[in-house]
């Protein structure tokens, strides 16, 4: 048996500035041929899984591309056309069988639906290729990903730490399929829902409960049952909520279920909708408090969903109001590295810091902030994610540097880099454990990591691209009209 097993993922901020080519992909880690499959073996992600299950079945593989940038800007033409000509190249040269490690909600300039593009080549190269795809749990469904694969899956919780296993589910029904013991059938269901990204935690309402109905669905005998939130700042024209469900033989029994799912989205749809508080009042109960980690999450400059991870708003209101012991990652600010970098530890420094991008898509102009402090630790930014989500994975941060004021300890990186694991600390010498407050720019991925840790989490309704206000956001492409952009009409 000869495996194309491969990862294209990009989770693309429509509103963001930040240029997503291939040097994008480079600098989280891409890896072309033999290579992608060094890299990640054994880690935790669907890929580890797919190579996994090759082991167990003694299988030929074939690793062309394994790419993922961080999320940012439409993907560029040259990157998509790399990644994906890898892959359908592959396929050309004969295969049993492709695995496939996606996201879901990949944009890029010459292919809105960059999934769904992909696999429409592959059924044209080989229109009778079993194809399994892993999705992420914020993908946009679409119908050109649905309709030119054989088993498709996504992720059930978030933060992302079943990786591996839905992986490994989708993997196994499709090697099941080929073996001739079961005949995937999959039905797909939309609804014109908007959910909100920091509505999505699986371990929160509304969340909780559709995911505990998709694996209900599952006891009951499908192979498989999937909700996606939705990626709602990827402004195409499918983005928003959706379900997808595998049963062995009978479409109308995944359809069935498929719509039973979004159903239950539907009636809860005004739950998927964050009610904002006043910045200033949020970090006011925070300093309040008295025992800590505080988690102070920055959500609107959460660089995981393609926020630009250098908007100072949150960091000025912390230190406008006076509180201590604060620890911050991370600010992407190269310049602000190489200056601290030049002056030596141990030197004082007075720093011009963040602030750097301008976001045109929300009329925000970068703000840098002018601080003064010592230089603590200078590093080279990489280290091994050792917790929950992308387990074994690699991170560069670039070069590193810690800006430490006396009042915070702020991590500034050269790259960008959503803090899920503590490493983004510990790699530093800080000691998240310790801090009275932790400024995180995330939103729920930061639960892999941090939640252990926290006695109370805060959320800071700052500025930046990945804003949960969509009064700030200008979509032209979703399909109209749409929950909760169009509420007069739904």
């Amino acid at each position: 048996m000869r495996l194309v097993i491969a990862m294209m993922k990009h989770e693309t901020n429509t509103f963001s500035p930040i240029k997503t080519d291939w040097q994008r992909f480079v600098e989280w880690g891409a890896y072309l041929g033999p290579a992608a499959r060094h890299a990640y073996e054994d880690t935790a992600m669907p890929i580890g899984a797919y190579l996994k299950l090759a082991r167990e079945v003694g299988a030929e593989v074939v690793t062309p591309v394994a790419a993922e940038a961080m999320p940012s800007g439409p993907v560029a033409a040259e990157a998509y056309a790399l990644m994906s000509q890898a892959i359908l190249d592959a396929v050309r040269q004969g295969c049993d069988a492709a695995l496939l490690d996606l996201h879901g909600a990949m944009v890029a300039e010459t292919a809105p639906d960059g999934e769904g593009t992909l696999l429409e080549r592959m059924r044209a190269v080989a229109p009778d290729l079993p194809i399994a795809v892993t999705c992420d749990l914020h993908a946009n469904l679409t119908d050109r990903m649905a309709e030119n694969c054989t088993a498709l899956i996504g992720y059930k919780t978030y933060p992302h730490v079943d990786m591996h296993d839905v992986g490994e589910q989708v993997g196994r029904i499709l090697l099941r399929a080929m073996a001739g013991e079961i005949r995937p059938a999959m039905g797909w269901s939309r609804r014109p829902l908007l959910a909100q990204t920091l509505r999505m935690g699986s371990d929160d309402e509304p969340m909780r409960s559709l995911i505990a109905e998709a694996r209900t669905e599952e006891r009951r005998g499908l192979l498989a049952a999937t909700v996606f939130g939705g990626f709602p700042l990827a402004d195409m024209a499918d983005a928003g909520m959706s379900a997808i469900c595998i049963a062995d033989g009978d479409r109308q029994e995944a359809q069935a279920a498929a719509e039973r799912l979004m159903a239950a989205a539907w009636e809860r749809r005004e739950d998927f909708l964050y009610r904002p508080e006043p910045l200033a009042q949020a970090v006011a109960r925070a300093k309040a408090m008295t025992e800590g980690p505080v988690l102070l999450l920055d959500h609107a400059d959460n660089v995981g969903s393609g926020g630009t991870e250098d908007v100072m708003t949150v960091l000025r209101e912390v230190l406008r109001q006076g509180l201590e012991d604060v620890a911050v990652a991370a600010i992407w600010d190269p310049a602000a590295v190489r200056q601290m970098a030049a002056a030596g530890v141990g030197a004082t420094v007075t720093l011009a810091l963040g602030g750097k991008t301008d976001m045109p898509s929300i009329g925000l102009e970068g703000a840098p902030l002018t601080l003064t402090g010592r230089v603590r630790t200078l590093s080279d930014g990489e280290w091994i994610v050792r917790g929950p989500m992308y387990t074994g994975v690699k991170v560069s941060m670039g070069p590193t540097a810690v800006l430490d004021t006396g009042a915070m300890q702020i991590v500034v990186v050269s790259r960008h880099h959503e803090p899920w694991d503590q490493g983004v600390f510990t790699s530093v010498g800080i000691d998240p454990e310790t801090k009275r407050y932790l400024l995180l720019k995330s939103r729920i991925h930061y639960r892999a990591g941090f939640a252990p840790l926290a006695r109370a989490t805060i959320l800071c309704d700052g500025e930046g691209v990945t804003t949960s206000d969509n009064d700030r956001l200008r979509f032209e492409h979703v399909r109209r009209p749409v929950f909760p952009l169009d509420r007069p009409n739904t």
